[in-house]
């Protein structure tokens, strides 16, 4: 129960990852750990069948999200993400944000929210690829730390831009 989610699911320590692989490792695990499996032990047995099947399905859960390995690898190599408390931010970036905002604010149409969500799609893209130059190539927790806060506002953005695209479509 101790061990991290790569030792549990026998993986390397990095940001990339197959998710193929990582979901067959998952389907393994749970057909090991299923508290059906353990009836014929007893209760307690099953109890802790649950609690393993429980941490397996919560390693998964952080494993198969790129965002999430992402801020568990930066925590585990002593930089944690600490949203709460480290809101700092890079001047382009906030540049960045305001104008997407002020795009959003001012998008009338599909095809407006459209194109603002190709522009997402493709810093989402550039910043999953930065966190894994950061953690796999430069072993740089902390630099991948601040890139992690930057992807998670794309990520909330892209929620907004979305709820948008179901406004207009109603």
């Amino acid at each position: 129960m101790q061990s991290s989610d790569f030792e549990l699911f026998g993986l390397p320590e990095r940001f990339a990852q197959d998710r193929i692989a990582i979901d067959a490792r998952w389907k393994d695990l749970q057909r090991e750990a299923h508290p059906d499996k353990f009836a014929a032990q007893g209760p307690a047995a099953q109890r802790v069948a649950t609690q393993w099947s429980g941490r397996i399905n919560e390693a998964y859960r952080r494993l198969r999200d790129p965002l999430r390995r992402a801020a568990y690898l930066c925590e585990l190599r002593g930089a944690p993400i600490d949203t709460g408390n480290n809101t700092a931010m890079p001047v382009d970036f906030l540049a960045g944000q305001m104008a997407w905002r002020e795009a959003l604010d001012e998008a009338v149409t599909e095809a407006d929210l459209d194109a603002l969500n190709d522009e997402l799609n493709l810093a989402r893209h550039q910043s999953l690829q930065r966190i894994g130059q950061l953690l796999d190539e430069e072993n740089d927790a902390k630099a991948a730390s601040q890139q992690v806060r930057s992807l998670m506002f794309i990520e909330r953005f892209g929620q907004d831009v979305e709820s948008r695209l179901d406004q207009l479509g109603q």
